[in-house]
């Protein structure tokens, strides 16, 4: 696959931001705005008391150390790239933060009381579209937040995984590995976040029926991934073991006397489950094609022999 499947800055609306958080002296064609499906643009400059977070930020957690860099920064040079911001529908006259909540939020910190804004008309879908990738883009999302962010587009806005692998400029299978991150159980999801866990421990562990357990011994031994792929591995043989045991034991006596006395007369492994004690299953296990002609011989014959008696 080309550099230009993998990027979102290089297709579809990671082009559009480029445009938009490049020079903030740069023309903003309305090129650009008809690729991120915008009207009614307009450059201002709001107050931070005018401006609310945005309900589709898939940022959940804005880290003290990075927002302390960022509001340094400001500090010494300013705002330089504008946040996108729509009108809040609720009348209250504020604008909701499509982009840049983290530059809002710096803003404070630097006790600055005005920042430049790209005032957009978009509707929630898009939205959301943009705010996602321009947290891909800028910093590091925390993998459970991308992975929910991707599944509130394939759920709330009825995205397929190809519609949304084209948008973001992602492959479909990073797609759906990303998401079945959000199969895990919530405690490994934490570790994941915390940075406890890499994503290809959380891939290893999320076909794990004891998956909390094994994340929990994967950091105290500090395992590789491929040290957590065996784990996992050799956890799930023991696992099915011990069911085949629970099985076997959970069987009665007298079924058990009866599978070992008709797997001696027959020569093969025979199994008797029943789960009310009235009806069941009987299996014969064969090795080999000899010994399922024996047992369809002996059963013709005694057929065949009841017939002639009867």
């Amino acid at each position: 696959m080309s550099d230009a499947g993998l990027n979102p800055k290089s297709r579809g609306l990671g082009r559009g931001l480029d445009a938009l958080f490049g020079d903030e002296e740069a023309d903003f064609s309305q090129e650009v705005l008809d690729e991120v499906g915008a009207s009614g643009a307009s450059r201002q400059v709001l107050g931070v008391d005018q401006l609310d977070a945005g309900m589709g930020q898939p940022r959940r957690i804005f880290k003290d150390s990075g927002l302390d860099e960022l509001a340094d920064s400001i500090r010494k040079h300013g705002v330089l790239q504008p946040l996108l911001v729509r009108p809040k529908s609720d009348g209250s006259g504020l604008y909701e933060i499509i982009a840049g909540e983290r530059r809002w939020r710096a803003a404070q910190k630097a006790q600055l009381h005005e920042v430049p804004v790209i005032v957009l008309e978009i509707p929630d879908e898009q939205a959301f579209e943009i705010a996602l990738i321009e947290n891909l883009q800028r910093e590091d999302l925390d993998p459970i937040d991308e992975a929910a962010g991707y599944q509130k587009l394939l759920d709330e806005y009825r995205y397929t995984q190809e519609k949304l692998a084209d948008s973001l400029g992602k492959s479909r299978s990073h797609i759906a590995n990303m998401t079945r991150l959000l199969n895990l159980p919530m405690m490994v999801q934490c570790h994941l976040s915390d940075g406890k866990l890499s994503i290809g421990h959380a891939r290893a562990l999320i076909t794990a029926e004891n998956a909390e357990e094994l994340a929990a011994e994967v950091i105290r031994r500090d395992l590789t991934v491929r040290e957590t792929e065996k784990l996992v591995a050799e956890a799930g043989g023991k696992a099915s073991g011990a069911k085949k045991a629970a099985k076997k034991r959970s069987k009665d006596v007298d079924t058990i006397a009866l599978e070992r006395d008709v797997s001696d007369a027959l020569g093969m492994k025979v199994s008797i489950d029943s789960k009310n004690g009235k009806s069941g299953k009987f299996t014969v296990s064969f090795k080999s094609l000899d010994q399922l002609e024996d047992i369809l011989s002996r059963i013709t014959r005694q057929v065949a022999s009841e017939r002639l008696s009867s």
